[in-house]
């Protein structure tokens, strides 16, 4: 199965989706703030990454443009409390290739996984 990168600076969020992401077969990396997830996927090589937006060090929106920055094939899902229409369009321009709302559902996660798995498969 794939690898996901999770990418929150809340232990009780990486928890909630390191096992939700484990439960569809998933391998899963954890990293509590944007630097230490820019690390990881220097080293690791994710296969699609889940990422709160508000974190200390580098945030959601500054981790996004690096990846556009870099031309990233890496597909990036934002998981994030803020529900306002504006940020979600901010990340969809900023290259996510969804958003979803906190707290997530199992079902919907597992979609868009695979959605963005499809994403990455159809880019390489």
């Amino acid at each position: 199965m794939a690898l996901i990168l999770v990418i929150d600076d809340s232990t009780f969020q990486r928890h909630m989706i390191r096992t939700m992401v484990e439960s569809a077969g998933h391998h899963v990396l954890e990293a509590s703030n944007g630097r230490e997830g820019l690390q990881l996927l220097g080293s690791k090589k994710p296969d699609c990454v889940l990422m709160d937006l508000i974190m200390p060090e580098l945030n959601g929106f500054s981790m996004l443009k690096t990846f556009q920055g870099s031309h990233s094939k890496i597909p990036v899902v934002i998981v994030t409390a803020d529900i306002q229409q504006s940020t979600y369009k901010q990340c969809l321009e900023l290259g996510a290739v969804a958003v979803l709302n906190k707290p997530l559902r199992p079902d919907e996660l597992h979609k868009t996984i695979q959605k963005a798995l499809g994403v990455k498969d159809q880019a390489a």
